[in-house]
C-alpha cells in the first residue's frame, strides 16, 4: 500500500504530464516495488518555486518524491531501481533542466503505524499468518 508524493516546482504541468506523472509512479511501485496497483496512491502536487533553493541559488525547475513503503518490504536493489526509474520519469517529463539535486526518498513505514481502509499494516500482516 504505497503512498508516493511528487511535488512540482516551477512549471505549471498540463493534465497529460500530471497524468503521467501519476501512472508512471504507479507502474514503477507495481513493477519494481512488487506493490498492488489497486491500493497504489500517488498525488502530485505544484508549488512555488520561489521556497526551494539548492546551495542557496534559486531553480527554475525542482521536483521531489517520497514514496512511502511498509518497512522491509523492499530489497535495496528493488529501491535503487524505483529511484533510478523515477528520476528518468521526472526528467522525461520535465526537461533536462532538472536539477540533479532532484530526491526521489523510498520512506520505510513500520507496519504498525501506518495502514488504509481502517486497518494498519501489521493488522493485514498477522492476520494473512493467521489464514
Amino acid at each position: 500500500m504505497p503512498f508516493v508524493h511528487i511535488t512540482i516546482a516551477g512549471t505549471n504541468l498540463k493534465p497529460e504530464a500530471r497524468n503521467r506523472l501519476q501512472q508512471e509512479a504507479t507502474t514503477l511501485m507495481h513493477t519494481i516495488m512488487r506493490k498492488r496497483r489497486e491500493v497504489t496512491a500517488v498525488l502530485v502536487e505544484e508549488v512555488d518555486i520561489s521556497g526551494l533553493t539548492v546551495g542557496g541559488e534559486p531553480l527554475s525547475v525542482a521536483a521531489h518524491v517520497e514514496a512511502n513503503v511498509t518497512l522491509g518490504t523492499n530489497t535495496a536493489e528493488e529501491k535503487e531501481g524505483f529511484i533510478h526509474a523515477m528520476d528518468a520519469v521526472l526528467k522525461d517529463t520535465l526537461g533536462r533542466e532538472l536539477s540533479a539535486a532532484t530526491y526521489i526518498i523510498v520512506r520505510e513505514v513500520v507496519a504498525d503505524a501506518w495502514g488504509f481502509d481502517g486497518v494498519t499494516q501489521e493488522y493485514r500482516r498477522i492476520k494473512a499468518l493467521a489464514a
